[in-house]
């Protein structure tokens, strides 16, 4: 089988690597319509050039990955009728700039454009990926469209780069990882405010790598709270992730705010870590609970609420056995359902029935 795969963001972003990946190991020969330019206005012209000249070759489907919704409605209108389309919405434009970042009002303009780009690319796909159940019951009642549409494929991780390593620490402490992107989904606030109610664990170090739209607001609370436990790292190279990974006791995989979304996705950081054989603290919500079981292969924990954070991490420091047994638990769920060679698996089945 052939596919034309055709993306927003570059084939390297985690969402893309993973199923390209996982297609290509699945014997599914990929036309690749995709670009590395580092922005949407150089990339979106280059990716439709290159579909146009590559349309032409024999295929039997286009898949559209993230970020899709702007290309959707035009390659579906070059697109032969008798060449399904499957689209990873991956997330949703309209919740994510409307109430998880709040750059926009929901009734705005702008609100009301994101919300029909999410809606219309969906209704003229052919088939819809979203990364949870949860998620998908969101675009389906939110945007008023067929369940039966839609197909669950979590993100998963690319384990060439994430996979179970040695590497020796670098300091004695109990070390708490947390990584990513500093969004308001994320939750950070009470990660660092977790920190400062373990101030007094002389053995215990936070290590906070990356950046974003609110390291600055992170910044000053740390100053503000005076935390003497946590090193910001900002951030490190994709290819130097793995060795910070490595070196964690434990990671927070999150998320952990009170935004709604936060309870509909599993975080791109927990698939990273439980790839690595390291035991993970997520929030409870629907979302994580429909890869993880609590004390089994994670540990869950109530949202927006460092307390409660805190005491999970005392709990995984103090419990060595549990530590190991939520690790082994993870990676066993990472290699059955969330490798790139299953992930893609479940997407070529998904392009076949469509087919």
């Amino acid at each position: 089988m052939r596919i034309i795969f055709i993306s927003g963001r570059e084939p390297g972003y985690v969402r893309n690597a993973v199923i390209l990946r996982g297609l290509r190991e699945n014997g599914i020969d990929v036309i690749d319509c995709t670009d590395t330019s580092g922005s949407y206005v150089v990339r979106y012209p280059k990716v439709m050039g290159k579909f146009l000249l590559r349309k032409r070759k024999d295929y039997d489907a286009v898949f559209i990955g993230f970020f899709g919704q702007p290309l959707v409605s035009i390659v579906r209108k070059l697109t032969p009728r008798d060449k399904p389309i499957i689209f990873d919405a991956f997330l949703s434009a309209y919740d994510t700039m409307c109430f998880d970042r709040k750059k926009f009002k929901p009734e705005s303009l702008m609100g009301k454009y994101f919300y029909r780009l999410d809606k219309h690319s969906c209704e003229i796909a052919d088939k819809v990926l979203l990364d949870t159940n949860a998620h998908i019951d969101y675009f389906v009642d939110t945007f008023e469209l067929e369940g039966k549409k839609f197909k669950r494929v979590f993100i998963g991780a690319d384990d060439l780069f994430f996979n179970p390593m040695e590497i020796g620490k670098d300091n004695d402490k109990f070390t708490v990882l947390w990584h990513g992107s500093f969004l308001p989904l994320s939750g950070l606030e009470y990660v660092i405010k977790a920190a400062k109610l373990l101030e007094s664990h002389n053995d215990v170090v936070f290590k906070i790598v990356g950046g974003g739209m609110l390291f600055n607001k992170i910044e000053r609370l740390v100053e503000k709270l005076k935390i003497n436990n946590i090193e910001l790292l900002g951030w490190v190279p994709h290819q130097r992730l793995p060795e910070q990974i490595a070196k964690a006791d434990v990671c927070l995989g999150g998320h952990f705010s009170d935004v709604d979304k936060a309870k509909r996705v599993i975080s791109g950081k927990t698939f990273e870590s439980i790839a690595m054989k390291k035991p993970v603290i997520v929030g409870d919500n629907p979302a994580n609970r429909e890869l993880f079981t609590d004390k089994e292969n994670a540990l869950l924990v109530e949202m927006a609420n460092a307390d409660a954070l805190a005491d999970a991490i005392l709990k995984l420091k103090d419990e060595e056995r549990l530590r190991e047994k939520i690790a082994e638990g993870g990676y066993k769920i990472f290699i059955e359902k969330c490798c790139p060679e299953i992930i893609g698996k479940e997407v070529k089945r998904v392009i076949e029935e469509t087919v």
